[in-house]
């Protein structure tokens, strides 16, 4: 790890933090503002955290299986990571995967 990135653990996510990545910017190229909001979620939150995310992303009546420009949505994308199973067995709940 780089010396002037330090490891942070038990990060707070409060349910306005947790809002916030609802506004966050589409990734690149990415042309899913709903994907990338889902992806930046994915990348940053617990599980925990992430269920309350998409609770929050489907009251604001967002896309849990918008794709990616490579036609994919974010359980394809996750599908393969060591360690996604709470990830996505919380999309399935919700119909997303």
């Amino acid at each position: 790890m780089r010396a002037d990135k330090a490891k942070v653990v038990d990060e707070v996510f409060d349910d306005e933090r947790i809002r916030s990545f609802l506004d966050k910017a589409p990734l690149g190229a990415e042309p899913s503002a709903d994907f990338s909001a889902l992806l930046y979620a994915y990348r940053s939150m617990r599980p925990a955290d992430f269920a309350r995310f998409v609770d929050f992303f489907i009251a604001d009546n967002r896309d849990l299986t918008a794709r990616s420009r490579d036609n994919q949505t974010l359980a394809d994308v996750i599908a393969s990571h060591r360690h996604a199973v709470p990830f996505l067995d919380i999309l399935r709940q919700h119909g997303a995967a």
